[in-house]
């Protein structure tokens, strides 16, 4: 009778697993692979090896607290010749003496988490079990029957395996972009995006349901849009805030990200992190989802409409000159951040597979909590209301319709017509590159064509707005070049007639400083009105010059001033407005990197930034972090004030960890300048062998 066979020992071929399922860059410690595709585990037997003719092996996977069979957290399966595609599988690689390789593979629609491995050894009748280790099973893009598969490798990289972005923010005419380190695979970061499942309300209240749906991308979208903020109380990730004082945390223009909001997430014990707004709730679920191998893309909406009464129509209210005559609870946001992730959609009748809408951000309840999505993109374009989830809320965002009303001083109202503004130049950064991708196409046909029309009269919505060429009289408002922070800067009211005859009209200008969620603050600009004679087919502008003196004080960190020029034509006695939200423009944060970059070398960044305003900048603090480059965050608190128009400058120490393409991203911050924004690509080479 031959002896029991015993276990000595078992390697997890960390490091081949890691490279082959490309999670190598999550370090070694634990071995994680992607489901539906093998990797391989050695066996060392004491005493003896395996022998095919007496021995019998075979293998139990677990997850959850409370597996079992039937919800697919649990499987047991002997070790055979050939591999079954639908199930778990184990088969034999090759036997060195004691040692035994075998191939293990899960299932391509397995539950992920993090599973523990045993081995069931037999000997005859008698039977042994040993404990093998723990490993984390991740959705993967990589195979063509995961629901999360993506054909293309290059969107693989950008939307999987990419550590760092750019996220736009801005005004729809004014666009521009700040860096993010999305740290997917820094240390921790799968172990709490793991817990942050393991804590979320749906596990709680039933752990082996939750568990079992494990398997399903929507389902995971869906628990990490409620969790990402915090306020069901479920102990999610980020408080939001929209406007001072954030005393008790941090500014939410401050971060540049996600790992630092993360590991303070878990190091406060699952308290809400102080504060979130629109792009940081979205940049964290990036993270998430790609950390657990959904492809993720962070996207802005233009003038997004936050319609609260779902009716597709958000009214404004104006005085006569310009200023709000009272509040609305509908509001436009200068732009508002969400994510995309790819996924198939066999819940939902139809080819509805493909990008879905998920956001983070606390605005509305969805099922009774503050969640949004996933949304397919392709039903928000058709206008399938009825589709789960959320398609109404995210269509109004980027369809509705804005009428302005100018009430009068006797309280006549006068409604404005004007052309559409919502949902504009719809962004997201372009694979492999740091440029803007166009994705407005996804969402909408074009503005006045016949499928724009019959998608309306699905959604049940009549469009007001009307196309720019219909309009006798157009207005619109340019801004003159230099609009930058501590400078004075002008815009015009820009008047075109459109007809064979003379207009005569009044026009009158005003701005105010505003948030980006459409909160507006005091007047910092106003012209007496304007009678204008205007000739057939001919132009005319009115200017108006918004002084540093009258913004300075009341900007706020969004550096944003709203303008609106109100025209009255004489001879219909139509009212028309025009609107445009200015960026003030921060100065710039140079970057110098001094010596050869190259990987497990000192290399030296010089970074540096001139103060452009007429007051000293005090507490002024740089920090800089970069996956690959620095070994988490660095702090350089300046001990001095920046004089107006001198220079903050310091030298900054730094050991490149990874080569390849790395992004060294920065932050300012002071007292009178915030969130300031710099990076700068730098190419590592590798260590010579």
């Amino acid at each position: 009778m031959a002896e029991d066979l015993v276990l000595d020992t078992c390697d997890l071929h960390l490091e081949r697993n890691g490279r082959e399922h490309r999670t190598a860059d999550m370090g070694c410690q634990q071995l994680v692979v992607r489901r539906g595709q093998p990797f391989t585990i050695t066996l060392r037997f004491s005493g003896r090896g395996y022998d095919e003719g007496v021995d019998k092996l075979a293998f139990n996977v677990e997850t959850g607290p409370c597996p079992n069979d039937t919800s697919g957290t649990r499987s047991h399966f002997a070790m055979t010749d050939c591999p079954e595609e639908s199930c778990w599988s184990a088969v034999m690689q090759q036997q060195d003496g004691e040692s035994l390789s075998v191939s293990l593979c899960s299932p391509p629609n397995a539950c992920i988490g993090r599973y523990a491995l045993t081995l069931e050894a037999s000997t005859g009748y008698q039977g042994s079990s040993f404990h093998i280790g723990h490993f984390v099973l991740l959705f993967n893009a990589w195979h063509p029957e995961d629901t999360v598969f993506l054909r293309d490798e290059n969107e693989r990289r950008e939307y999987v395996l990419s550590q760092e972005g750019l996220i736009f923010q801005g005004t729809y005419n004014y666009i521009f972009s700040i860096p993010w380190n999305f740290g997917q695979f820094e240390d921790d970061i799968l172990s709490i995006c793991l817990n942050m499942l393991d804590i979320n309300p749906k596990h709680l209240r039933d752990q082996n349901r939750d568990c079992s749906r494990r398997n399903d991308p929507v389902y995971i979208g869906r628990v990490v849009s409620a969790m990402v903020n915090c306020n069901d109380e479920d102990r999610g990730v980020l408080a939001g805030r929209w406007q001072d004082p954030y005393d008790d945390g941090m500014n939410p223009m401050s971060w540049i990200g996600s790992v630092d909001i993360l590991k303070r997430w878990k190091n406060f014990g699952c308290q809400p992190v102080k504060y979130g707004q629109c792009w940081v709730f979205a940049a964290v679920a990036c993270t998430v989802m790609r950390c657990l191998g959904i492809p993720t893309r962070v996207v802005t909406n233009y003038n997004s409409a936050h319609d609260t009464n779902a009716n597709l129509t958000i009214d404004r209210y104006l005085n006569e000159k310009g200023g709000l005559e009272r509040q609305s609870w509908d509001k436009i946001w200068n732009f508002h951040c969400w994510v995309e992730s790819w996924m198939a959609r066999p819940d939902l009748a139809g080819d509805y597979d493909g990008w879905q809408v998920l956001d983070p951000t606390p605005q509305e309840k969805s099922e009774g909590v503050y969640c949004c999505g996933p949304a397919p993109v392709k039903a928000i374009k058709e206008g399938d209301m009825q589709l789960k989830y959320d398609i109404p809320f995210i269509f109004a965002e980027v369809n509705a319709d804005v009428v302005y009303w100018v009430v009068q001083p006797d309280g006549m109202q006068k409604q404005s017509i004007q052309s559409s503004t919502v949902g504009k130049n719809i962004s997201t950064k372009s694979v492999g590159k740091d440029s803007r991708e166009d994705i407005t196409h996804n969402y909408k046909y074009p503005e006045g064509s016949e499928e724009e029309r019959k998608v309306f009269e699905k959604a049940e919505h009549e469009k007001k707005s009307i196309m720019e060429e219909d309009e006798a009289l157009h207005l619109k408002i340019k801004v003159s070049e230099g609009a930058n922070k501590g400078c004075d800067f002008d815009v015009f009211a820009v008047i075109n007639n459109n007809t064979d005859v003379e207009r005569v009209c009044t026009v009158r200008l005003s701005a105010r400083t505003i948030s980006y969620n459409g909160s507006s603050g005091p007047q910092c600009g106003l012209t007496d009105p304007v009678d204008i004679d205007l000739g057939p087919r001919s132009e005319e502008r009115v200017p108006m010059r918004i002084l540093y003196e009258k913004y300075k004080d009341n900007l706020t960190q969004d550096n944003l001033i709203k303008v609106v020029a109100l025209l009255t034509d004489h001879q219909t006695g139509d009212i028309m407005v025009a609107v445009r939200d200015v960026y003030v423009e921060n100065p710039p944060i140079k970057i110098r990197i001094l010596g050869e970059p190259m990987q497990n070398r000192k290399l030296v960044a010089e970074i540096s930034l001139v103060n452009p305003l007429e007051v000293p900048l005090n507490n002024c603090v740089f920090v800089v972090e970069g996956t690959g480059l620095t070994k988490g965050q660095q702090i350089k608190e300046l001990e001095e004030p920046v004089e107006p128009q001198a220079e903050a400058k310091f030298r900054l120490d730094l050991v490149p960890q990874r080569s390849g393409l790395q992004k060294l991203m920065v932050d300012f911050e002071s007292d009178q300048l915030r969130g300031v924004k710099g990076f700068r690509n730098v190419i590592i080479a590798p260590q010579p062998m």
